[in-house]
């Protein structure tokens, strides 16, 4: 992440700029962009991705079965 405090785009190198104008267009599109997981969502993340490559994976009708919805 590239941090630019109150620096005029006249005063950076073209570096700077190309890295601002690409963070910016991450920011726009995803608004998560920069943040962190929780170690506790990351975890949960690499277990499923593990799961699936083995796959151990929940059907659509159970998880709607389990979740006590109707399907239609």
């Amino acid at each position: 992440m590239v941090i630019v405090e109150d620096k005029k785009v006249a005063d950076m190198t073209a570096k700077e700029l190309k890295a601002l104008i690409i963070q910016t267009i991450h920011e726009a599109v995803d608004p998560d962009f920069g943040l962190e997981l929780r170690p506790e969502t990351e975890c949960e993340l690499l277990e499923s991705i593990t799961n699936a490559r083995q796959g151990k994976l929940i059907s659509v009708e159970d998880v709607v079965q389990e979740l006590g919805f109707t399907w239609e």
